[in-house]
Formats: C-alpha cells, sequence, structure tokens
C-alpha cells in the first residue's frame, strides 16, 4: 500500500492518519497489552504485560499477500504459552466480506513458518503426534463509523456449508469497532489506551469540545501515571488529527506541548475549534457577495430597476432583490459592509425556522 510521509518533530504523519494512529497502538507493547486485557474479553490476557509481547510483523507481513503496512503479527510468551496475535486495522466504512478468508491466508502462512522453524530446529517434529501448532487469535481492530456486517465464521463463506459442514475448515475472527465505545465507557478504562482512542475519535474541529466534558481526575490520573513515551505517541495522534483540520503548525506545536507537560486542561482552554480551510472559503463567499453588493448599489444610483441590475449583472432576481430591498432603505448613504451583515443576518434566520 502506497503512502505518503511526512516527518515531523512529532514523528512520521501520513496521509493514511487512521492507519498511522492504530499502529501506533499496537506497535506499543505497553499500549497493546492493554488492547488485549481491556478490549478482548478473554481472561487468559488478565495478567498479560508489555515484556510478554513481540513484533514479528517485518518477518510475516513479506509473505502476505496483500503486503499492507497496517497488518500487525505478534508474538505472545504467556504462561508458558506462546501463542499469535494477528491484528488487521480497518477503517473504510464498508466492511470487507471477504476478511475471514483473508486472516485464513494469514494464520495458515503464520502455521506454516512456524513448522518449517520447527522442522530446522528439531528434524521430522512436525510428523510426531505430540506436535502441536500454537493458537493464533485473528483480531480486527475496525475504525469504520458504520457496523462490521461481515461474517466472522469462515464457513459462511462456504458455499453448502450446512451439508458439507464437518469437511469445511472453519473459526471465528473477534471484531474490536472503536465506535462501540463511547466516550464515558473509554473514560471508566482510565488507562493511556483510552486515551488515545479519545483522541483517535475525534473527526472534525467541533469534536474537540467535547474534550472539555471529560473530568478532569482523568486527565489528573494520566498526568501522574503516563510513561513519557507514551505522552509522546498521545502526541502523535492528536497531532495527526489537528493536521487534517489544517490547525497551523505553530499552533499544533503549542497545543501538543502542553500534552509532553502534562497540562491536559491547559491544552482544551487554548483551544480554538475551528477549520483553517473552511474559515478562507467563507472569507472568499463574502468577499464576493460583498462584491455584488456593491455592484448593484452602483446601479441603484444610476435608478435601474431590479430586472434590469439582473440582466446587467447576470444574477437571478431571487439574488438581486434582498440585496435591492437593503440598500433602498440606506439610499442615498449606501453601505456596502452593512447590507452584508444585515444579509448574512436574514439568511441565518430563514435557515433556523
Amino acid at each position: 500500500m502506497e503512502t505518503t510521509n511526512k516527518t515531523t518533530e512529532h514523528g512520521v504523519h501520513n496521509s493514511k492518519i487512521h492507519d498511522n494512529a492504530a499502529k501506533i497502538v499496537f506497535g506499543d507493547s505497553t499500549l497493546c497489552a492493554q488492547f488485549l486485557k481491556g478490549y478482548t474479553d478473554i481472561p487468559f490476557f488478565m495478567n498479560i504485560k508489555p515484556e510478554d509481547i513481540e513484533d514479528v510483523s517485518s518477518h510475516f507481513i513479506p509473505l502476505f499477500q496483500e503486503s499492507r503496512d497496517s497488518d500487525i503479527v505478534k508474538k505472545i510468551q504467556l504462561e508458558n504459552t506462546e501463542l499469535y496475535l494477528i491484528a488487521l486495522i480497518e477503517h473504510q466504512s464498508e466492511a470487507d466480506a471477504d476478511m475471514s478468508f483473508r486472516l485464513l491466508r494469514y494464520m495458515v502462512y503464520v502455521w506454516t513458518d512456524y513448522a518449517a522453524t520447527q522442522e530446522k530446529l528439531h528434524p521430522g517434529i512436525t510428523k510426531s503426534k505430540d506436535f502441536l501448532y500454537p493458537p493464533i487469535l485473528p483480531i480486527i481492530y475496525y475504525e469504520g463509523t458504520g457496523q462490521w456486517t461481515s461474517a466472522l465464521h469462515f464457513k459462511d463463506r462456504v458455499f453448502m456449508s450446512d451439508i458439507f459442514e464437518e469437511f469445511i475448515p472453519d473459526y471465528k475472527y473477534l471484531i474490536v469497532p472503536l465506535n462501540k465505545y463511547s466516550q464515558e465507557d473509554l473514560i471508566e478504562k482510565g488507562d493511556e489506551l483510552s486515551a488515545i482512542f479519545i483522541l483517535n475519535k475525534l473527526k472534525s474541529s467541533s469534536d474537540f469540545k467535547r474534550l472539555k466534558e471529560i473530568p478532569e481526575d482523568y486527565w489528573n490520573q494520566l498526568t501522574q501515571n503516563t510513561p513519557p513515551h507514551i505522552l509522546e505517541l498521545m502526541v502523535s495522534v492528536f497531532s495527526a488529527f489537528l493536521h487534517t483540520i489544517n490547525v497551523p503548525a505553530e499552533e499544533i506545536n503549542d497545543l501538543t506541548d502542553h500534552i509532553t507537560r502534562r497540562q491536559f486542561h491547559m491544552m482544551f482552554d487554548s483551544f480554538e475549534a475551528y477549520d483553517v480551510q473552511e474559515t478562507r472559503r467563507v472569507s472568499r463567499e463574502e468577499g464576493e457577495q460583498l462584491y455584488l453588493i456593491k455592484q448593484i448599489i452602483k446601479k441603484i444610483q444610476k435608478h435601474y430597476s431590479i430586472e434590469r441590475i439582473s440582466d446587467n449583472l447576470d444574477e437571478s432576481s431571487a439574488i438581486i432583490q434582498p440585496i435591492y430591498d437593503l440598500a433602498m432603505k440606506q439610499a442615498p448613504d449606501f453601505d456596502a459592509e452593512k447590507i452584508l451583515n444585515q444579509l448574512t443576518s436574514l439568511n441565518t434566520s430563514s435557515i433556523i425556522k
């Protein structure tokens, strides 16, 4: 998958913003342990620690036909047991109907590689009755806004599976949709991963206002306990969001500096929820409208009728009429800026009604 990378003082941000944020989650052992412990509902992971997790993605990804840089493979040593975690990151709006088959191929690759490794260490071991393949936990971390509707069982993708069920390999993958967790749910978890998920759920500048609703105790807890390198990861996720809403780089640095200084409440107080591109669009439209108002005023001063102004400026009478009416109330002392403000107020009132 081709990506466009941009290096900043807070790390690498690419055009695949959501992939980048999710890779941060699974790329860090501390956050990955929190994910397995708090979001999979599998009791086996209740005592998992970061040092139990080893990232082996670089070994397996070249084997996968898709070769996606958003796919993760972890090897976990826990309670004298070795198992593998395959985590695929999906943020598309529609679920991938063939996900169960893609994951099955991944699982076969991992098992095939495991068998080959054991054969090198112990020739002939895979033919022994005592040889067992390691368990694999396949997980889809889903950031789409819609519901995940794809079949979780592979057999549901096979024709006549009801008749040949006992002959069809089957398994179920685990789906963890981010949209399942409300801001309140994440606050209740109270760990660093919940904070990153809260930041990663931000979609627009207006969403940022909801962060002010978070209890101060939640942020204070993170302030006291979060390791510095996790704070830097939070900076990366938040910076990626701020880039998407076109906040200037210098302001991004000021805002994210509050995270590394453990001053979350100051970050929220200083943030102005706006989109630079939207501001420019509004300014451009207002400039065009102000120019039209000035043109209409000139025609009024020449005693043109509405119909003649409409023809002359190539604008519909429906556009000309409200401006004409407001201007006539000012005659002969026309104020284009004042007319623009009054026109904006009229348009806003009609939208509210």
